[in-house]
């Protein structure tokens, strides 16, 4: 018999082949023998994200800081602009209260975090049906803005992140454009129908941001979803004046979020490649309720059987050289977990106008002006709450009425069954009583329970009147 001599990479070629032919290659082989293959990287998918930051003015600085450091942690982790979609309303960085003009950081010793941002969806673009046109990848929805939208295929993956207020069933944006609960949930739901990703992540810094998916969201959409509180708590602001750590003295609002700043700083010490969702979940979880009474339960919804994945396949995969990119004191830097005090949402709000105050000469016009927006401040707060408690009293009772209006549904149930009549509800309050304030906003859990309770909107519309009498001030 004649004898045959292959050359090395022939005989290796032969052996795969046989190995196919016996159904025993595996794409580990392949991969080993000819590196990556042009169909397994395509397989791979792309990554998307989505960053929103709900609120305007200097005194929600740290909404928009958190928004621009995540896209700095995107973007060193390898995702392109094209595949990064920011909404803010970009009043932050020129404003004329920023001490340091054409910058924003997130850390007391953070580097800038504004600078290469893309400017997608910012002032009046910056709209509730932008955003959800975005995540559906629907162009021809959009108005204004960059146009940009999640044009996602079956194999890629989906990070959405959100920071700012929330309230029960509700995430702010400006211009009273809020986003419902029920609202993003549908748009998730035809996403998924869609069948345009593979898995998505979603992290929502809030208060009461439990209240977005408790209830609604099903854990069969491949959807993974952790929030900074549960449905009936505040989520906390941290880097606030005369706190420790507090910001360069030249600042006179926090910096950053804890929950937000927990999950960056987490990313940033430790290797995305390595480091499972789930891993991150406990960390974050962890340092956002050490505070205890000034700290919040961190917490998960959807399908969890994906969260042992790694990081990198949402968040990208940076080298370790860029890990202390951001944040100079990157590694090391964090103060330990029991030492960070954070503020309450509603509270950073009042802390920033004191400071303004303390900040102007004493009997200077500035002074008297910031004395004023202060007083007027806490005011209106009173003012809203003496305004539920008399409609909750005149729906409800004298005997019953505080206590309907502020009841907590069971774990696991939707804030509203029916989110027609809580929508309808918060705008015959508007009509007779004006805008709710982000403060006010607090109270939306009335609403919902008035219409878990059976009240009609004629109801609440009589009450409002004699109440308000469409007195705005």
């Amino acid at each position: 018999m004649a004898s045959y001599h292959y050359s090395p990479i022939l005989f290796m070629l032969l052996t795969l082949l046989t190995q196919l032919a016996e159904s025993r290659l595996t794409q580990e082989t392949l991969t080993t023998a000819f590196g990556a293959t042009s169909k397994s990287s395509a397989n791979e998918g792309t990554k998307w994200a989505v960053l929103v930051a709900g609120s305007m003015g200097f005194g929600n600085y740290r909404h928009q800081a958190d928004i621009c450091h995540a896209y700095q942690i995107l973007k060193r982790g390898g995702l392109k602009d094209e595949n990064i979609i920011v909404f803010m309303y970009d009043d932050i960085a020129h404003n004329d209260e920023n001490p340091r003009k054409g910058t924003i950081i997130n850390n007391p010793k953070g580097g800038d975090v504004y600078k290469g941002v893309p400017k997608d969806y910012t002032g009046d673009s910056l709209t509730t049906l932008n955003l959800l046109a975005a995540i559906l990848g629907n162009k021809t929805a959009i108005k204004g803005g960059s146009g940009k939208v999640v044009d996602s295929g079956p194999n890629d993956r989906i990070f959405i992140y959100y920071s700012d207020h929330g309230s029960p069933g509700v995430l702010t944006m400006p211009n009273d454009d809020d986003l419902y609960a029920k609202d993003l949930i549908n748009t998730l739901k035809k996403k998924h129908l869609m069948g345009t990703y593979k898995s998505m992540v979603i992290y929502v810094e809030a208060c009461e941001a439990g209240s977005l998916f408790a209830g609604l969201l099903p854990k069969d959409w491949n959807i993974y979803v952790t929030t900074a509180s549960n449905p009936d708590e505040s989520s906390w602001a941290v880097y606030c004046p005369g706190f420790d750590p507090s910001p360069p003295s030249e600042f006179d609002t926090c910096l950053g979020d804890l929950y937000s700043v927990a999950w960056m700083e987490d990313i940033e010490i430790h290797n995305a490649d390595t480091e499972t969702l789930a891993q991150q979940y406990q960390v974050v979880k962890k340092r956002t309720a050490a505070g205890g009474d000034h700290g919040s339960h961190v917490m998960e919804y959807g399908n969890m059987n994906f969260n042992a994945e790694p990081l990198s396949l949402y968040l990208g995969s940076a080298p370790n050289s860029a890990h202390k990119h951001h944040n100079k004191g990157g590694k090391g830097s964090h103060k330990p977990i029991s030492s960070i005090a954070a503020v309450e949402q509603h509270e950073a709000d009042i802390l920033y106008l004191r400071r303004k105050v303390l900040r102007a000469p004493e009997g200077s016009v500035k002074r008297k002006q910031y004395e004023k927006e202060l007083e007027d401040a806490i005011s209106h707060r009173e003012q809203v709450d003496c305004t539920f408690e008399e409609i909750g009293k005149a729906v409800f009772g004298d005997d019953n009425g505080i206590q309907m209006i502020k009841t907590v549904r069971s774990a696991g149930q939707p804030v509203v069954d029916d989110w027609d009549c809580f929508k309808t509800l918060v705008d015959t309050y508007k009509t007779h009583c004006g805008p709710l304030s982000t403060y006010g906003k607090k109270h939306m859990r009335a609403f919902a329970n008035m219409c878990n309770a059976g009240v009609q909107q004629a109801q609440l519309a009589k009450v409002a009147s004699q109440l308000c009498g469409n007195n705005f001030n």
